[in-house]
């Protein structure tokens, strides 16, 4: 499989010159030990996973550490937290050398507890989440941007279905003693359903025949293992009533797709799902190109209870924002520049961008910005990562 360069490489290289550590996380195939293994091809590898090799560490991990020459990469960390301590015990004897250590984890909220508790000040913390339209034009809605499902797109459902079966045995039980999976894939597939919309505890456990306690512990497992968005709405109050649920949206709109049995692109043009699963692939896209850049993820949306909404608000520095709507169609009307000029007025203290993003057109059309209405551009999906809108 060839490799794809990823845009987060250059902040990566950066820290390894600073910090002793650098540690990648985010959800499991995203390509967290491939990126690693090409940006530093001298360190030694380790993949913390086998049973025999974790009682092993777990029993003795001295010994183990005595055996491992930095620098060297050590993946799946999240399985033996008890390494921190003594890599610790390791770097401050020889605080100043960059670049010996290279973490990988799936689990963001756990690894992160041994690393705030162990290593703070002593490692670089990225998050890697798949792959992104600007770095490779095949992601697509449809596909979304697993390296692997990319490289065989004609095999993307077996490795969909055994994606879940490995992500269910591993990462859930590991953090949760979930004991119903079945209901367990049940809330996914209903989760996919309801990307998008207003987050409803109540009305989305009623179907699966949980608590409201627990669909809130299996929504924080999907947060902590990369496989949701949760988007809060915007924190201030423009003298409006506003609504304070959050939306919630997959990292991966393949993995949306294929939760809802949805198999080709001309089907998911079709589907009545298709304005919610692009909402969810701009939403993702948005993330990526912010964590990419090293910047801490800052996305919004905007409903109040006079029936305004804006589908993304984006903090951008400099007294900015960019406001967005995603509209699932090919062609955009000036008519779809209404609910972002009215945000645009309640929000007058700020530098507001607006714009309407849109299905890259049909061969001969116009393509890429344009204005659509006063101070109002149309972007085609394929140019969100374009750094002319500056997030």
């Amino acid at each position: 499989m060839r490799y794809i360069n990823r845009a987060i490489e250059k902040e990566i290289k950066t820290a390894s010159r600073a910090f002793p550590a650098v540690l990648v996380t985010g959800p499991r195939r995203a390509g967290k030990t491939t990126l690693l293994k090409k940006l530093f091809p001298q360190a030694s590898y380790y993949l913390l996973e086998d049973t025999d090799i974790i009682s092993r560490i777990k029993a003795d991990p001295r010994s183990f550490l005595e055996e491992v020459k930095p620098p060297v990469i050590l993946d799946e960390i999240q399985n033996v937290p008890e390494l921190f301590n003594y890599i610790r015990t390791r770097i401050d004897e020889k605080p100043h050398r960059a670049g010996q250590w290279y973490f990988t984890g799936s689990q963001d909220a756990p690894l992160m507890k041994g690393v705030s508790e162990s290593m703070a000040g002593r490692v670089a913390v990225f998050h890697l989440l798949p792959l992104s339209l600007e770095e490779d034009r095949d992601v697509s809605m449809i596909s979304g941007g697993f390296p692997e499902v990319l490289a065989k797109p004609r095999t993307a459902s077996v490795w969909f279905r055994s994606y879940i079966q490995t992500y269910l045995e591993r990462d859930v039980r590991s953090i949760s003693d979930i004991k119903d999976i079945a209901a367990f894939r049940k809330f996914l597939s209903i989760l996919a359903s309801r990307s998008g919309t207003i987050l409803n505890k109540t009305d989305l456990a009623a179907p699966l025949g949980i608590s409201v306690p627990t669909l809130a512990e299996w929504l924080s497992i999907l947060e902590i293992t990369g496989q949701i968005i949760i988007v809060p709405p915007f924190y201030e109050n423009f003298g409006k009533r506003l609504i304070k649920s959050p939306k919630i949206y997959f990292v991966d709109s393949g993995l949306a797709v294929y939760l809802l049995g949805i198999e080709t692109e001309a089907a998911l043009r079709k589907s009545t799902f298709l304005g919610q699963i692009f909402e969810g692939f701009i939403a993702s896209e948005i993330v990526k190109r912010q964590i990419n850049r090293g910047k801490r993820q800052q996305l919004y949306y905007f409903r109040d209870q006079q029936g305004l909404e804006v589908d993304f608000i984006v903090p951008a520095g400099d007294n900015r924002l960019l406001v967005m709507e995603a509209k699932a169609v090919r062609s955009v009307t000036p008519a779809m520049s209404g609910s972002l000029n009215r945000l645009a007025r309640a929000v007058s203290r700020y530098k507001v961008e607006k714009y309407v993003v849109y299905l890259d057109p049909p061969k001969g059309s116009k393509k890429g910005f344009y204005t659509l209405s006063a101070g109002v551009k149309a972007v085609p999906v394929g140019e969100i990562g374009s750094p002319v809108l500056r997030m």
